[in-house]
This record gives C-alpha cells, sequence and structure tokens, in this order.
C-alpha cells in the first residue's frame, strides 16, 4: 500500500510559526520552504508583506512577486516555495473559512498539487492536500513535528524582525482576549441551549451580530460554521 502523506515541520520552522501565530491579534500567512526531494517537509516558513485583521490575510502583489524572485534566485523550484500555503487563525477553530476556500481555489487552482495549512491559536490544526489534475480532489493530511533530522535553534529576534517588517495589522479592530471570551461564551450558550430542547439561538441574537463591528462579527460566524454540534452538518473530504 503507498504510504500516506504526511505535512511535516521542522522544529525551528514550527516554532516560528508559534511565534507568529502569538505575536499579535491577526491572522499571519506565508509560505512553507521545502527541499527538492521532500516537498512536504516544511524546513522553514517565510512570511511577506500583508494587511492581516482577525479575519483575513492579504499578500501585497509586489512582495509576491519579489519573494518569487528571491526564492528563483537561490535556485528553488516553485514546488519548493509556492505550494504549501500557510496562515494562522486567531480563534480556536482551524476550519477554512469561505475566504480560505476561495482563495485556495483562485491562488492555487492551476497548480498540480497545493497545500492550505492552517494553525489556530488553541492549538488545533488542519492540512489539506488538494490536485488539480484529472478528475482532481482534496484529503485531509496529518500534521507532525519531525525531530529526526538536524535543526537550527529558534531566532526570536530575527522573526521580531520579520514579523514588524511583513505584517501591517490593524489592531484597533478588536480587543482580541475580549472578543475571544465573547466568541467562546456564546457558542458555550448556544450549544447548551440545543442539548436542553431549546432555541438553537436566542431571540436578540441576529440583532447582536447587527451591532458588532464587521471583523467581529466575520469572526462570529466562522467560529459558528465550523460548529458541527450546533447545526448537525459533517464535513466530507474526498479524493478520487
Amino acid at each position: 500500500m503507498p504510504k500516506r502523506p504526511v505535512l511535516r515541520f521542522s522544529p525551528t520552522a514550527w516554532a516560528k510559526l508559534l511565534f507568529m501565530r502569538d505575536r499579535g491579534p491577526t491572522e499571519i500567512g506565508g509560505f512553507g520552504i521545502t527541499e527538492v526531494e521532500d516537498l512536504l517537509y516544511v524546513r522553514d516558513i517565510e512570511t511577506i508583506c500583508q494587511d492581516a485583521t482577525c479575519a483575513s490575510v492579504e499578500f501585497d502583489d509586489e512582495a509576491v512577486a519579489d519573494f518569487f524572485d528571491r526564492q528563483v534566485d537561490a535556485g528553488r523550484r516553485p514546488e519548493q516555495f509556492a505550494r504549501l500555503w500557510i496562515h494562522t487563525h486567531p480563534g480556536g477553530s482551524a476550519q477554512p473559512s469561505v475566504t480560505d476556500e476561495r482563495t485556495f481555489s483562485r491562488v492555487f487552482g492551476r497548480c498540480q498539487w497545493a497545500v492550505m495549512f492552517i494553525l489556530a491559536r488553541g492549538g488545533r490544526s488542519r492540512a489539506l492536500l488538494r490536485f488539480n489534475v484529472g478528475p482532481g480532489g482534496q484529503v485531509a493530511i496529518p500534521v507532525e513535528v519531525d525531530y529526526s533530522r538536524p535543526f537550527e535553534a529558534s531566532d526570536r529576534d530575527a522573526w521580531e524582525a520579520e514579523y514588524r517588517a511583513n505584517i501591517a495589522d490593524d489592531d484597533g479592530l478588536i480587543d482580541w482576549a475580549g472578543d475571544e471570551l465573547f466568541v467562546e461564551e456564546f457558542l458555550d450558550e448556544e450549544s447548551d441551549s440545543r442539548q436542553q430542547g431549546g432555541e438553537m439561538f436566542p431571540d436578540d441574537w441576529l440583532a447582536e451580530l447587527e451591532r458588532m463591528e464587521p471583523a467581529e462579527r466575520r469572526l462570529i460566524l466562522d467560529e459558528l460554521a465550523a460548529r458541527e454540534d450546533l447545526f448537525g452538518d459533517t464535513e466530507v473530504e474526498y479524493v478520487f
């Protein structure tokens, strides 16, 4: 039987991703850098200039072009630096949002294959391997931190400098600690209400959503979409 693909991170790359995830209140996006002989082993993660909010990341077009030029100049092939899209979620859910799915299809839809990896602040993660050849398909794959190879030490000063250079975060959009608490309490109350046979949502929940800022409302809706216990939907991963 063929071996199941696994997305693996070097300990240094994983530490850098955790640092970036927890450094600010927003999503953070970047690309995984791999070796040519092992395209699912992430040896490093690179961020580029981006506008980041609690619900989205928008890469600067010039920064993307510069990143590609640097990687090609370093002797890397596109599959080593432009197939692993890595980003974080500031909430507890690692489920892709509608925007994530659309971006994945729009940006990576012409690649033979690509991976979208999401790491949530609460520790959950999700890796989706998509094939765009033949009939196409998508499958969730496991994620590991690989300690079997030599790895470099952490470099917090360099990571801090990279964060400051590349991440334009509008942390005025949210007070993350307060919003995270509200999201968790909101979801817990709805789950309890459903289990007790009451209404799934309180009568004034729509009015509450209308009073929120757009970014806050998006955060709530994304969290609700990921809660299968509220809606009874089961996500189906498929592969052909």
